[in-house]
């Protein structure tokens, strides 16, 4: 592959993806791309430096894995508890009790006092 600029097959084979795979990549902008009327052409650094820019980085969930077992470790917490308050922590959704219940609907009482309702 040392020509500058290559085809849809070249990238296909390059990448191991199928063409219409590709062709659904241009369509949508997501792969940096050349046409020239209705071909379409691809260079190979910009397909490389494109393929650098989608590398996924598992170090930081390999520490996140680490940051809760140390904790689990060191105290004697229950492990259901633990789950549960990871993912809490993960989905944002913490209990809180001034504000009570996530669910609860406030005011309900007033409202049926009044008789709005």
């Amino acid at each position: 592959m040392d020509k500058e600029f290559l085809t849809i097959s070249e990238v296909s084979g390059y990448l191991n993806v199928k063409p219409s795979t590709l062709y659904t990549w241009v369509k949508s902008g997501e792969i940096p791309h050349y046409k020239l009327h209705k071909m379409v052409r691809f260079k190979k650094g910009d397909i490389d430096a494109w393929m650098e820019n989608h590398k996924e980085d598992k170090v930081g969930q390999n520490n996140k894995v680490r940051e809760i077992l140390r904790a689990a470790k060191r105290s004697n917490k229950d492990v259901d508890q633990l789950v549960k308050k990871t993912i809490a922590r993960v989905k944002g959704n913490r209990y809180t009790s001034h504000c009570g219940r996530p669910d609860q609907v406030k005011d309900l009482r007033k409202e049926v006092e009044d008789g709005a309702l």
